[in-house]
């Protein structure tokens, strides 16, 4: 009995986390890049607090999830891809496996024996591995879209990589920094509020 009722907290929970971080990535935005991506105040954070306490598997089902809705919310972006093969490289990695990917940040839980620097490192690791989709999709999807539309005259100056990382490192940088903050900020108070029950 105690067991199921463990299993259904944290389903609860992670069903309140995943809701927290869609209301945050979708309206509390500081910043949201021309062609797509945008700064929020740290809406990875439930995701990587929910991947820190429960582990990685239950981080890892609510990330996928959370990419899920992400992708619903972002199938204007995804209309603008011209090719089939643009579209699936598109929805794998500006959304299924970059956000998804954010749950793998419980991981170093068992790693490093500090919890506040197990989950300032995962919160930092969490956010490269998505920097690093947004890269792969920067350069192989959106770098001809955007030359071809001449959206952006800067863009025929660089390479397909060194465009991809200029525009992706203009709102990961940020938000990176303010996840990075935040995350083990909230984890700390969870922490003290359980302590006290």
């Amino acid at each position: 009995m105690e067991k199921s009722y463990s299993k259904t907290r944290i389903m609860v929970e992670c069903a309140i986390m995943i809701a927290v971080a869609t209301v945050l990535s979708t309206f509390l935005k500081v910043y949201e890049a021309p062609l797509g991506g945008s700064v929020t105040v740290a809406s990875m954070a439930p995701i990587i607090i929910l991947s820190y306490r429960h582990g990685v598997k239950w981080g890892v089902e609510s990330a996928l999830i959370y990419s899920l809705i992400q992708l619903i919310l972002g199938l204007g972006s995804v209309a603008w891809v011209p090719t089939v093969g643009g579209i699936l490289l598109c929805v794998l990695f500006d959304y299924v496996i970059a956000f998804t990917l954010v749950g793998f940040a419980g991981i170093f839980k068992k790693l490093i024996p500090n919890e506040y620097v197990g989950i300032t490192v995962g919160t930092f690791v969490a956010c490269l591995m998505r920097f690093l989709c947004h890269l792969v999709s920067g350069a192989v999807v959106w770098y001809e879209i955007t030359k071809a539309g001449q959206w952006n005259d800067v863009v025929n100056q660089f390479g397909m990589w060194a465009y991809s990382l200029i525009y992706n490192a203009q709102y990961m940088v940020p938000e990176t920094i303010i996840t990075v903050i935040v995350t083990p900020l909230v984890f700390a108070m969870i922490s003290k509020i359980e302590k006290r029950r």
